[in-house]
């Protein structure tokens, strides 16, 4: 005769925990912690990949600000530029006028040089 003792289990065909049979408990048991694993890992995965993006998010943010920086220099540049035009712009066409026609005549006298000597 035989005593259960405690580690001898339950005996065969108990029907303890909340009524599931011991190998089916177990079953539920080893899935509940497989699909929690799963889950854990699935959860790390998540974590890293958020975090790869902050990190991401940071270094675009701070790309944009730099080109910010440098599109208002551009801007400014641009802006005295055309300042610079519309000054130019407002003088005295007739010396511009003069000089394209010196130009002209220059070039018009360099063509002839060039069919002459040909």
């Amino acid at each position: 005769m035989r005593r259960a003792g405690l580690g001898d289990g339950a005996p065969p065909g108990s029907y303890g925990n909340y009524g599931y049979a011991n190998t089916g408990y177990n079953a539920c048991e080893e899935e509940n912690d497989r699909l929690t694993e799963s889950l854990r890992s699935k959860v790390t995965a998540i974590k890293s990949l958020s975090i790869e993006i902050g990190h991401e998010v940071k270094n675009q943010n701070k790309l944009l600000a730099e080109m910010d920086s440098q599109f208002d220099s551009t801007t400014g540049f641009l802006g005295k530029t055309m300042e610079a035009l519309k000054t130019l712009s407002r003088g005295s066409q007739t010396k511009l006028l003069c000089y394209m026609m010196l130009f002209s005549l220059f070039v018009f006298f360099v063509i002839y040089w060039i069919i002459k000597l040909r």
